[in-house]
């Protein structure tokens, strides 16, 4: 008789067991740490180069844990990224967008000015030169004697031709050779009658290599019927 009690009690002691087992509520899953999220976050926006981005958000870590040690290397690498695209930039021409990334650069690198000096010196360069090559221009610009006919500033200008009176023709058609070889004009010739255009061509064409004998003369045909005889002139600088 103690044998079978013994094993009733075994048996009923291994089924409450076996009940508090299944009783117990699932373990819940652990919670992501927000700032392990944010540190991703910020390697993933310097990884694509999302630099204003990435600065925002080391900016807001910063500001939750000033003195982490951890951050440190997030700052230097920011810092490198804004100084390798102030150095492409640069040598695309974007002077002023060099500048800008390198001041964001110095911002977060502030104790290490030499890694900056490069990018700084051959941005201080390439302003020289932009402000030799404009006082260059301006230069060749006071040099040029008074436009006779044509407007400098504007992109063209249209001047009607008096084809009933050759006398005052040929002194437009001596300014208009004037103002294309001084500054630089292609030609268009409009006139509503196929046979005008030869005659009008030939004379622009020996009164300009007259001035300068090697200036490249471009003059377009444009056969208008309902506009009268007229010569647009277009400086190549506003190309």
């Amino acid at each position: 008789m103690k044998p079978f009690t013994s094993r009733y009690l075994l048996l009923a002691a291994f089924s409450l067991l076996l009940g508090a087992c299944q009783s117990t509520p699932p373990v819940a899953p652990k919670v992501p740490d927000a700032r392990a999220a944010a540190i991703a976050q910020l390697e993933q926006n310097l990884a694509s180069s999302e630099l204003a981005t990435a600065e925002d958000q080391l900016a807001a870590l910063q500001a939750q844990s000033p003195d982490d040690p951890a951050l440190e290397p997030y700052q230097r690498q920011l810092a490198e990224a804004y100084l390798q695209r102030s150095q492409i930039v640069l040598q695309k021409g974007d002077v002023n967008a060099a500048a800008t990334a390198l001041s964001r650069a110095r911002s977060l690198m502030p104790k290490a000015p030499a890694l900056t000096g490069g990018v700084n010196s051959a941005i201080a360069h390439a302003r020289k030169a932009e402000l030799d090559k404009a006082e260059a221009a301006l230069k060749a610009a006071e040099a040029k004697p008074p436009a006779k006919v044509i407007d400098p500033t504007a992109e063209s200008t249209t001047v009607a031709l008096n084809l009933t009176d050759i006398q005052q023709l040929r002194h437009q058609l001596d300014a208009i050779a004037t103002d294309v070889v001084n500054y630089q004009c292609d030609v268009s010739i409009q006139v509503p009658r196929t046979e005008d255009y030869p005659w009008l061509n030939t004379l622009l064409s020996k009164r300009v290599k007259r001035i300068d004998s090697g200036y490249d003369l471009k003059i377009h045909r444009q056969i208008l019927k309902h506009i009268p005889a007229q010569v647009v002139l277009i400086p190549r600088k506003a190309h």
